[in-house]
């Protein structure tokens, strides 16, 4: 209990709620950005303001001595739910949706550059996976005109003297294409997701025949940069070859 001086000049004494009612600490919050996020509380994307503080001590309600600074937080708008900073490294809906039909497509066009040959078949599993991830005007022209641009660039994308198809290792430049495309995008994906998209690209590789030395290694690669363990990798691909 706390001794107040009462109104009739006699000390009386107050419990704990009172006390909350008379000592307390304020924040006052200043914007200094804004955007949209994923809220975890509303579970959708959502616009936001991220915020910094200072906090006091009041009595009474009055802020009468600084505590220091505070946050910074990010304020839902819709919620007003305040969260930590990194709640922004997940990405929106919308952000995760065109990182995830940018992957798929990148994979299908580095099987397809492996393999070289872009047989039909192969073509139309390939444009059905990036149709389905999200490009819906893809077709097999078009992939096949994407993948001849990229074999014209054996440069960049398969290292000096070789190109779609050769036996010998990844190059560099397919490497680097699909780290860039798969490694943000591997964080915010479950286990059964990223084995998804590697999936994918073996039932397009093996859709005019068995693996090619080349389009094993573009989908080690795949793996790679998808966090998918060797075992794990050698168990899907081997998996893929068997009729469900």
């Amino acid at each position: 209990m706390l001794p107040v001086w009462g109104r009739n000049g006699r000390f009386v004494r107050i419990g704990a709620l009172g006390v909350s009612r008379i000592l307390g600490t304020r924040t006052a919050w200043t914007t200094v950005g804004d955007g949209e996020f994923f809220c975890p509380g509303c579970g959708g994307d959502r616009n936001y303001q991220r915020l910094t503080g200072r906090r006091r001590f009041t009595c009474l309600g009055v802020p009468v001595v600084p505590r220091g600074e505070t946050g910074p937080v990010v304020e839902c708008a819709a919620c007003r739910h305040h969260y930590s900073a990194d709640v922004l490294d997940h990405p929106t809906t919308t952000r995760f949706s065109a990182m995830l039909r940018d992957a798929v497509h990148t994979v299908a066009l580095a099987v397809l550059a492996a393999g070289g040959t872009c047989a039909r078949t192969s073509l139309e599993t390939a444009a059905g996976a990036v149709r389905a991830a999200g490009f819906d005007d893809c077709t097999e022209e078009q992939l096949a005109a994407l993948v001849e641009a990229l074999a014209a660039d054996t440069g960049r994308l398969f290292g000096d003297g070789a190109g779609p198809g050769d036996s010998g290792p990844c190059g560099p430049g397919l490497s680097i294409e699909l780290h860039e495309a798969l490694d943000p995008l591997a964080p915010h994906l479950a286990p059964a997701g990223r084995e998804a998209i590697l999936l994918q690209g073996a039932r397009i590789a093996l859709a005019d025949g068995p693996y090619t030395p080349a389009e094993r290694e573009a989908l080690t690669t795949v793996g790679v940069a998808l966090t998918i363990c060797t075992d794990d990798v050698t168990r899907l691909l081997t998996a893929a070859r068997t009729p469900s």
